[in-house]
């Protein structure tokens, strides 16, 4: 018989700082590590810089199994839960998709989607209902069923989550609808044709119905590892199934460790201390990364590095004038200089050259008279020029914070550095208390559904929006940009979408991120899906 789940209501639920960690998705990823603001040339837009995969190393053999695979973690994992930990790549991702899978992949090479934990996929004519059925005799790892009434369950609980992508899925999901033991059937409430790639992050990781039984969660998955040792801070031990519905991974365990910056993460990799890492922004040394030619990808996101400008009632960035004023003061180029060695890309732009929606639409453009002018004209109508500044003790985060400052205070601002210790205490500042005139953060985006975090961050029914932007123009672009269908009119409805950005400046573009996956030659079998999650289930050592 037919189920159907319930359609996730629009609300907003008690909110603690765990929670708002995993909901606040870009801000976590942009402030745990290396500031992002970096600047210099920007990429050439070839397949040799943006989305590369490079082959394994050459006459690898057959597949060895056994051994272990040693992962420096760019964030270490501090839940284990997938609505808890915000999933991507250089968080959680990787780690949390061997133990829970994922209902789909993206072909790291092709683009293309595919089934990955879910045994085939399909969508109706009119594009608003995706269906997919489970493989017979599939089980979580406690020995209990993956049916289609426990991936139900699980969507559920992520819709009702702060989980990254969460806010996207209470748009364009209508109901999950259990068809029979094997089968559910999502249903849209338009057509998006990027709806797969939700189910490549968080929402597709499967948690099983008895995760949430006790007082405390536990991590029971359908993925080729289960847990056998998980010490936050330390280490994350992974053990293969034996009593996996597919294959056995090729691998017999896998760690999980911290890295400390991504210098030391280059070394290790070097010195053979980790067999593969996430690395994500320090120009300098993604440059070494790339001079030492070892085997992974790279990537380029868009609005890695950014600045929210408060605009509830009451602050000063409520003004537009006094948005435009701050665009046109900082010039990004400036802030690279003091913070990164002025090397890495700039944008002011959401998407950066080298992203296939890069368009001829210009962001902000510095010019401190034009600032000063704007600035006048709202201190003559009572405004008394202060704003306060928002980010980390972290040393690169204060360098670009200082640079930040003078241009401000130069163009006529007065600017107070609040610095706070922790991405929790800058998570409660900008989530929860609202407590920020302009603050440092990002919106990684994702050129494979260009929607998805530009809803997040811009929409102004969106949890994720960290500026309190609210604009009828803008909201309507993005519902254009939902149904949009091929790449010539996203790319139409994205450069509307760039002009009105440009024009009521919901926060500064100032750089995007720099992304590099790597491992050792000794490692094989990689299987990168999107957004630097990489499944581990047919990786394999040669020792």
């Amino acid at each position: 018989m037919t189920q159907r789940t319930r359609r996730t209501p629009w609300m907003r639920a008690r909110l603690t700082v765990g929670a708002a960690l995993a909901g606040a998705a870009a801000l976590t990823l942009s402030a745990c590590g290396s500031d992002a603001g970096t600047t210099g040339s920007g990429p050439s837009g070839s397949s040799e810089v943006v989305g590369y995969v490079a082959a394994d190393s050459a006459d690898a053999g057959e597949p060895v199994p056994g051994g272990r695979l040693t992962f420096g973690s760019y964030s270490f994992p501090q839940s284990l839960d997938p609505v808890v930990t915000q999933v991507a790549g250089s968080n959680g991702g990787t780690e949390l998709a061997a133990i829970y899978d994922l209902l789909v992949r993206q072909d790291g090479e092709t683009g293309e989607y595919l089934p990955q934990l879910a045994e085939s996929m399909e969508v109706d004519d009119a594009g608003t209902a995706w269906r997919f059925t489970l493989p017979a005799g599939a089980t979580f790892s406690d020995g209990s069923a993956l049916d289609a009434a426990a991936a139900a369950a699980s969507l559920d609980r992520f819709a009702d989550s702060y989980a990254s992508g969460a806010q996207t899925w209470n748009r364009v999901v209508d109901e999950v609808i259990v068809d029979d033991d094997r089968t559910f059937t999502v249903a849209l409430t338009e057509p998006w044709e990027d709806f797969p790639a939700l189910l490549t992050m968080g929402a597709g990781m499967i948690v099983a119905p008895s995760a949430g039984d006790g007082e405390d969660f536990t991590p029971i998955g359908a993925g080729a590892f289960t847990v056998e040792e998980f010490s936050p801070e330390r280490e994350l031990m992974l053990t293969a199934r034996e009593d996996r519905h597919t294959d056995r991974a090729l691998l017999d365990t896998v760690r999980f460790v911290p890295t400390d910056g991504a210098r030391t993460q280059l070394d290790e990799i070097v010195d053979g201390q980790l067999d593969a890492t996430y690395i994500l922004r320090d120009p300098v040394v993604l440059a070494d990364v790339e001079q030492a030619g070892l085997p992974g990808y790279r990537d380029l996101q868009g609005q890695g590095a950014i600045a929210f400008i408060n605009q509830r009632e009451g602050r000063p960035g409520e003004d537009l004038r006094v948005r435009r004023a701050i665009a046109l003061a900082i010039d990004p180029e400036t802030i690279a200089r003091r913070s990164s060695e002025g090397s890495g890309p700039i944008s002011a732009t959401m998407f950066p050259e080298g992203s296939p929606w890069h368009g001829e639409v210009e962001g902000p453009q510095p010019d401190p008279e034009a600032a000063r002018a704007l600035l006048d004209e709202a201190k003559a109508d009572g405004y008394d020029g202060h704003l306060t500044y928002v980010t980390l003790t972290e040393p690169t985060a204060q360098s670009a914070a200082l640079a930040a400052q003078a241009m401000l205070e130069q163009v006529g601002f007065t600017v107070t550095v609040d610095s706070v210790p922790s991405v929790a205490a800058l998570v409660q500042k900008i989530y929860l208390d609202n407590d920020f005139d302009i603050a440092r953060g990002g919106l990684n985006l994702i050129d494979a559904a260009p929607y998805m975090r530009l809803y997040d961050g811009l929409a102004a029914e969106s949890e994720d929006n960290a500026s309190g932007y609210a604009d009828a123009q803008t909201d309507a672009l993005l519902e254009e940009l939902l149904v949009a269908e091929g790449d010539e009119e996203k790319q139409d409805v994205i450069d509307r979408l760039q002009e009105r950005v440009t024009e009521t400046v919901p926060y500064l573009v100032w750089a995007p991120a720099q992304v590099r996956l790597v491992w050792s030659d000794a490692v094989h079998g990689m299987n990168r899906s999107l957004d630097g999650i990489v499944l581990l289930d047919r990786a394999w050592v040669q020792r």
